[in-house]
């Protein structure tokens, strides 16, 4: 499979690791060496955050060097957002939140959009608009599991990825919930280790996070 010329779906995404990295980078020059030391350790789905200047240049790195990876933007809130992620090579996104037009960009760009929720209304809306699969944002803040629990009677055929406070050690709770596929962390992307290079660590912590593998519902 050419992940580049894949037209990925959100629940592809979601199910392809454990875990999404939530990655922020103000350096261009870690794009591809962080990119490449995920990929080593079988995370290949990428979130680069929208929350530095220097994000979508290194998206376009990532897409360009990188083959293996499956590059999304995050934090995207905008159809400006939406539009700029895609040209620069995402092949997903993720919003902290979700409206109509940031939907209809995504869809308009041709990249797989997985929306963010915090409320019952929330969820309603975005599968209105066809979304399925969902961010739950922030986690632990809007309820943690047992908002997802709770979630799973009305809302039973919403897939969702926690994001906001997931740990390595509390994504195991969040991971045994039938409704959830998968999680989104920054653990495995510590600011310190890109800072001084230590890509073998990074590489360590996605290997690690096998041992949280869903288990077939």
């Amino acid at each position: 499979m050419d992940v580049k010329t894949t037209r990925w779906t959100a629940l592809q995404v979601m199910q392809d690791a454990p875990v999404i990295p939530v990655i922020v980078l103000n350096d261009v020059a870690h794009a591809v060496p962080l990119a490449r030391a995920l990929v080593a350790g079988g995370v290949r789905m990428l979130e680069v955050t929208l929350r530095t200047p220097q994000a979508l240049a290194c998206i376009e790195r990532i897409a360009k060097e990188v083959p293996e990876a499956v590059i999304g933007a995050g934090t995207i809130r905008s159809t400006a957002d939406a539009q700029a992620a895609a040209k620069a090579g995402a092949l997903f996104g993720v919003s902290p939140g979700y409206t109509r037009a940031v939907g209809q960009a995504c869809r308009d760009a041709g990249i797989a959009l997985l929306p963010g929720v915090a409320t019952g209304s929330e969820i309603m809306m975005a599968q209105e608009d066809g979304f399925t699969e969902l961010k739950f944002f922030p986690a632990m803040q809007a309820g943690g599991p047992a908002m997802l629990k709770a979630w799973s009677g009305p809302f039973f055929d919403v897939k969702f990825c926690p994001t906001g406070g997931v740990t390595l050690q509390n994504a195991p709770e969040f991971l045994a919930l039938p409704n959830v596929v998968c999680v989104g962390g920054s653990w495995i992307v510590p600011t310190d280790a890109m800072l001084s290079g230590d890509w073998a660590r990074i590489t360590q912590l996605c290997l690690d996070t096998a041992a949280l593998k869903k288990k077939p519902a």
